[in-house]
């Protein structure tokens, strides 16, 4: 029971930790970065950026940790979807993304593929959209849950949507794409935090 719990309780720790080392990192990396442009991703390009790549890493463990936890309280669906969100988080650490949106200062505004870049966006793309699905297939368990499931999934996905159209150099987008990723990432570090609280009180 003991170590259930704590599995569990990485899901109260995960989400936080993921988002406040991106904000600081993103106030202090300098070099031409913009948190309201460029991917969290692209924190690990350039000076530095040693500590994204562990961001990535630590926090993909726990994550994983967590989907231990959801797994043993019975939800085996949503378990998996929340280990490959845990998975894609590591592997966007061990790949690092190639340069877009003007990052690193003196790279093209577009994506020029490398095999690293499209190792990276073969673990983080799938994982955004396990992050979306796990809110649909955990949203029972009540009518304020269910509505708070859904609504965070759609927003969620709305978000991540208009990111990676900022990202593609999307008219009226490109300055604001690193935000909406992150309000997207953010939305999804809450509901699964949220989570965390509701199994650990069943537990």
């Amino acid at each position: 029971m003991a170590a259930h719990r704590t599995l569990l309780k990485c899901g109260l720790v995960v989400g936080p930790l993921f988002v406040v080392v991106f904000l600081l990192e993103g106030v202090f990396k300098g070099s031409g970065y913009n948190a309201l442009r460029h991917p969290v991703s692209s924190l690990a390009l350039g000076p530095g950026g040693w500590v994204q790549v562990v961001n990535f890493l630590v926090v993909g463990a726990l994550t994983v940790a967590f989907a231990a936890g959801v797994w043993r309280s019975g939800f085996r669906a949503g378990a998996v979807l929340i280990a490959v969100w845990g998975v894609g988080l590591i592997g966007a650490g061990l790949f690092r993304t190639d340069p877009v949106s003007g990052f690193p200062i003196g790279t093209s505004p577009t994506v020029d593929y490398t095999t690293l870049g499209a190792l990276h966006d073969g673990f983080s793309l799938p994982a955004f959209v396990c992050i979306a699905a796990v809110q649909v297939v955990l949203s029972r368990g009540g009518r304020t849950w269910f509505w708070y499931s859904l609504a965070s999934a759609t927003v969620f996905l709305t978000c991540f949507v208009l990111a990676s159209a900022g990202f593609n150099q999307t008219a009226g987008l490109v300055e604001v794409g690193g935000l909406f990723q992150r309000l997207a990432v953010t939305i999804g570090w809450v509901w699964l935090a949220a989570l965390a609280v509701r199994l650990l009180r069943r537990t």
